[in-house]
């Protein structure tokens, strides 16, 4: 296992073990009980800051920006009841698959 997937992984179950915590003392406690709208607004708030860094060419900024940006994803997957394995599910569907290939699938009317 990779250390980022490692790190993913603990992050993960940090975020699930403060579900219900105190929000007083803890933001993710505080995000979670806001619901998933809270938590997608800091999400998107996030990826704005990440694009700006990335645009900026700051390497430094990036990294920071992406640590936070996937911070809040986890959060928000969370939030929604949406698991790791729900998220590698669906990769793992599109993979061997070309991205112009999985584009034009997802655009095909559902029967």
């Amino acid at each position: 296992m990779s250390r980022f997937s490692e790190t993913l992984e603990r992050l993960a179950a940090t975020i699930e073990a403060r579900r219900g915590a105190d929000p007083s003392e803890s933001y993710t406690a505080k995000l979670l009980a806001e619901g998933v709208e809270r938590a997608a607004k800091k999400l998107g708030e996030e990826a704005v800051e990440t694009v700006i860094a990335a645009v900026q060419k700051d390497r430094d900024g990036l990294a920071s920006e992406s640590a936070d940006l996937l911070y809040h994803w986890l959060v928000t997957l969370a939030a929604a009841g949406v698991t790791l394995d729900d998220v590698a599910a669906w990769l793992e569907s599109r993979e061997g698959r070309s991205g112009l290939e999985e584009k034009a699938w997802r655009n095909e009317p559902q029967r």
